[in-house]
């Protein structure tokens, strides 16, 4: 019997199977359409989401801030966090394990490693409370009380850094519109607290000044 060579079908390749010439259209076609995507994103001007969101702004401050912190808490062998506790002793001079994490607003496992690291390092020392073992109390150790300054200092270049462009009205009402907001969202999650004296004395500072202003 004599064999017929057929002519390939038009839009095919000779020789080639039509299920791989289907699979390359298809490979052809997926890569046009994402080099179109790419093109279309790149003609259009990108911008962070939430640009004008207060809460996009607030976290980049935020983060911004803790870099800065961060940097330089490092110089001293530290990791940003460890400096909290740090400071909270020193104000306090001593506090039982329960009694800090309360105040840096941790659970107490938490803030029991972090003493325990701070405590290697020998900034810190525990010591179990006279006539009741079960409660440990915390203080800072001399070299303790040491980085509680340097931290002090840090603390200040940076807080000098973040409100270099605000003048000294505007970063009470900073302070202000930040406890505001922070009460706000306190309330929110169900863990609003009492207003402090600080926030008292803040609110009132403002009150004043907005009061002596010219309308």
């Amino acid at each position: 019997m004599q064999t017929l060579d057929l002519p390939a079908a038009a839009g095919t390749d000779a020789g080639a199977p039509v299920g791989d010439k289907q699979k390359r259209d298809r490979h052809d076609s997926e890569t046009a359409a994402r080099e179109l995507s790419s093109k279309e994103l790149s003609s259009k001007k990108m911008r962070p989401p939430g640009v004008r969101s207060v809460g996009w702004a607030l976290v980049q401050a935020a983060r911004l801030h803790r870099a800065r912190t961060g940097d330089r808490l490092a110089k001293l062998g530290l990791f940003a966090g460890q400096e909290q506790v740090v400071q909270a002793l020193a104000g306090a001079g001593t506090m039982t394990m329960g009694d800090l994490a309360a105040l840096l607003r941790v659970r107490p496992p938490t803030a029991s490693k972090t003493v325990t690291r701070l405590a290697a390092l020998g900034i810190v020392e525990r010591r179990a409370e006279s006539g009741d073992g079960r409660v440990v109390r915390v203080q800072l150790t001399p070299a303790g009380l040491a980085k509680a300054e340097a931290i002090e200092q840090i603390q200040e270049e940076v807080e000098a850094e973040l409100l270099d462009h605000l003048d000294k009205t505007d970063r009470r009402r900073l302070r202000k519109l930040l406890r505001k907001a922070a009460r706000g969202l306190a309330e929110a999650a169900g863990a609003a607290g009492e207003s402090t004296d600080v926030d008292a004395e803040i609110e009132a500072e403002v009150d004043d000044e907005v009061e002596g202003l010219p309308t």
